[in-house]
């Protein structure tokens, strides 16, 4: 069963973020439109990439009023030393958080029981805490944020003008389609 337009399950993480360690729980991710980024683990070769990408584009997270939220398998205290050690993590300004019991990789349904880890998953929520969207790559193919910002667009634009459809390589600006019978077969 896919977990689209299904609502976020009820959990409890450690994050860290600015410096601090906070909680995040469901309850975090309702009352504006959420990212969350899974990634493998601190410390490897292509998620200090993604991290970095997601940092130079939050301000363009931020001005549509969504927060990104990485998880990882590991600790908010390993989350901490990879922030303080990185330079690219360096630059993140979201919350790292930590799942090194698994429940949210499980949840996610991106967990590989195998090894521990996530794999890349990519989730945009939606304010009332439902899926939306979500993509999952396997660990050795790193994602594009910018991706992930357009999707995220054309989720709140469907959202805020209920009856219209983002086409293909929809971007914010460009026109958007009214499903109707006059449009069968003519696209």
């Amino acid at each position: 069963m896919s977990l689209i337009n299904t609502e976020v399950q009820p959990f409890k993480a450690q994050a860290f973020h600015n410096g601090e360690f906070i909680e995040v729980t469901e309850q975090s991710l309702k009352g504006k439109w959420s990212v969350v980024i899974f990634m493998p683990a601190a410390f490897t070769f292509n998620c200090p990439t993604e991290i970095e990408d997601a940092a130079d584009n939050y301000a363009e997270f931020q001005k549509i009023g969504a927060e990104v939220y990485i998880v990882t398998t590991d600790t908010q205290f390993s989350h901490k030393v990879w922030h303080d050690t990185s330079p690219a993590v360096g630059k993140a300004k979201f919350p790292l958080v930590g799942d090194p019991t698994h429940q949210l990789t499980r949840a996610f349904d991106v967990h590989i029981d195998e090894e521990g880890l996530a794999l890349r998953g990519t989730f945009v929520i939606n304010p009332e805490g439902v899926i939306k969207t979500l993509e999952i790559h396997s660990n050795e193919i790193a994602r594009d944020v910018k991706e992930t910002l357009r999707k995220l667009k054309a989720a709140k634009f469907t959202a805020e003008n209920p009856g219209q459809v983002c086409p293909a390589k929809w971007n914010e600006g460009a026109a958007t389609l009214t499903p109707s019978l006059d449009l069968v077969g003519k696209i």
